[in-house]
Order: C-alpha cells, then structure tokens, then sequence
C-alpha cells in the first residue's frame, strides 16, 4: 500500500485511535521523512517514543544479559525497553540490521517479548527501512519476518511537503523554488554523497538563510539551478508597494521563472487577507494561470498562519474580488 506523507500520518493515527497494536512496517527511499512522521504522530497523540535502531545493536544488547540466579541464568533487558506507560517502540533501519538481529526482533514483533522481557500493553511496535533499489545497505528480510508486519510505503508528496513546509518554516525561497521545480524535491542519485531530498532541503534552508552554500545538502545540480532562481528575487517587482496598493503601475514579469518566483513570493508575504487582496487586484495584469497559482499557494500559506478565515470573510464581503478570482480562476475576460 503506497501513500503519500499525509496519508501515512492519518493512517498511523488511525491504528493509535482505534487501538490496533498490529506491528507496521514502513518502507521508503532515504530522506522522505519516515521517521520524524512517527515521532510526530507520537508526540501529537501523547505517545511516549523509544527510537531503537537494531544495526547498531548486538543480539545480547536487545535481549540482555545473562546474570546466574541460584544456579540459573536469568536474562536482563537492556534499560532502553519500555517498563510501563503508552507508546511506540520504533525499529528504525530494521532491514539494515544483520539476519541475526532481524531474527532476534522477529520475537519481540510477533509475541511481544524477547527473552524474558515482556512489551507492556498499550505499545505499538512499529518499523521502517529503505527499499533495495534506493541503493541502501540493506539486507533481505526474512520471509516469517516480512509476515508479521502490515507494509505500508511512502513517497514523496509535494503538496504535503508544501504544507510542512509553511508550518516549519522553510525560506521562502526553497519553496518557490521546488513550485517550479518539484522533481527535484526528491532525486536520489547513489552516486553522491549530496542529493535533494525533503530532509535536505530542510538543511538547504537553513544554510540559504545564513547565506551559506547549499550545495553540500542538495548537491552541485541542484544547487547551482536554486541558486539561479534565488537571484531572480533581485530583479522581482516592488513586492511590498504591490501588498500596499502602490505600484499599480509595476509590470508583471514574462520570463516563466521570474513569474513563478514573483507569485509565490507575494503568496509567502500577504501575511493577511488584506495584502493578499490587493495582490489578486494587481494580478489581473498576468495571465489567468499565474492567478490560480497565487490562490493556490496562498491558501496553503494562510492555513498554516490562520489566516484563512480572514480572506474568506473578506470575499464574501466584497462582491467585486469574489468575481476577480472567479474570472481568472476561469479564464474569462472582464
């Protein structure tokens, strides 16, 4: 089952909310945000989070050790396994673990148990690993293993990036950037070491915005054509005098990168729906898709500061630019 960052976020809730403890395994290319998705779901939902990651692990550190109890050896688990409470045990990398871990896991994944520990009730035990062909250094699962789990797949999404995107914070340039060029939110290339990914666009970002150079994160490729693009925003109209109401005569740019990089940064700086109003009002001068993407980003921009409702209410209010958008939402003329 393939889903999207979003789709895997309510599917895992779903599991905690209807209290099926069935072991989950997710499967993915490397940097698609596996991990922080289940230590998000388990920090939304209250959920204690143990992150154990097996390949660094020996069999006797997962099982414990063993101490003689009159004349019987009794095995101690390590301190690392929950005693009590409610949570997720996460096997991060599972399949990066050598057969004989993979082995002494399939224990604690089936029966709950390994040695003479015992998973307490209310702890969802759940996995993840990269796929075979993400050149990972991966080893085979093991059939008995690979039947214990539910296997759920995740790919890279753009529009829930997007949404993450807003609410994390990332440089408005990023995100600009990956509307126009989204393939490469995610382009694994095995042969280096630096490639774009959702996690190292979020590393990008913040170099970008200490003026450093982003392509030991995303890549010389990559970065050189973000780079290009950033300095687009230099020869960009006025912005602020457009979200004021004062540059009624500023020209929309027509070279195709400028356009994207001027639409979404006044989508990233409306801030409110009064900016953004005026910005639907300037951009009847641009063609009517370049309208439907402002609106487009927009939305996803107010959702994330709760700003959304003000524009709403705004529209309602104003006869005028509710036909504005609906125009050029539609490509009719005035």
């Amino acid at each position: 089952m393939t889903l999207s960052p979003q789709e895997l976020h309510g599917y895992l809730s779903a599991l905690v909310r209807r209290d099926l403890t069935v072991s989950t395994m997710i499967w993915g290319p490397p940097g698609v945000g596996k991990s922080s998705i289940v230590s998000q779901v388990a920090r939304e939902l209250g959920l204690e989070f143990t992150d154990v990651r097996l390949s660094q692990l020996a069999p006797t550190d997962l099982r414990g050790l063993p101490v003689a109890e009159n004349g019987v050896s009794r095995w101690f688990p390590p301190e690392f396994l929950p005693r009590s409470g409610r949570g997720v045990l996460f096997l991060d990398e599972l399949n990066m673990a050598p057969p004989t871990m993979q082995g002494m896991a399939q224990q604690l994944i089936l029966d709950r148990r390994v040695g003479s520990y015992a998973l307490p009730d209310g702890w969802f035990v759940w996995a993840a690993g990269n796929r075979k062909e993400d050149r990972a250094s991966v080893f085979d699962m093991p059939a008995p293993l690979a039947n214990r789990f539910v296997h759920l797949e995740v790919r890279p999404d753009f529009a829930a990036w997007r949404a993450y995107a807003h609410a994390a914070r990332i440089h408005p340039h990023v995100i600009a950037f990956l509307m126009y060029r989204s393939e490469l939110l995610h382009a694994l290339d095995p042969a280096r070491p630096a490639w774009p990914s959702p996690r190292s666009w979020s590393v990008a970002s913040d170099l970008h915005a200490a003026d450093l150079d982003v392509a030991p994160a995303i890549g010389e490729g990559a970065a050189a054509e973000f780079m290009a693009f950033a300095h687009l925003y230099g020869s960009l109209p006025d912005l602020e005098r457009v979200l004021a109401g004062e540059a009624t005569n500023a020209v929309f740019p027509a070279e195709p990168s400028a356009s994207y990089a001027t639409v979404t940064a006044l989508a990233d700086r409306a801030g409110d729906a009064d900016r953004a109003a005026r910005a639907l009002g300037w951009l009847t001068a641009a063609s009517p898709e370049w309208t439907q993407l402002f609106v487009t980003h927009l939305v996803g921009r107010l959702q994330a500061t709760g700003q959304l409702a003000a524009l709403t209410e705004l529209m309602e209010r104003d006869a005028a630019l509710t036909d504005l958008v609906h125009r050029t939402l539609t490509g009719q003329e005035a």
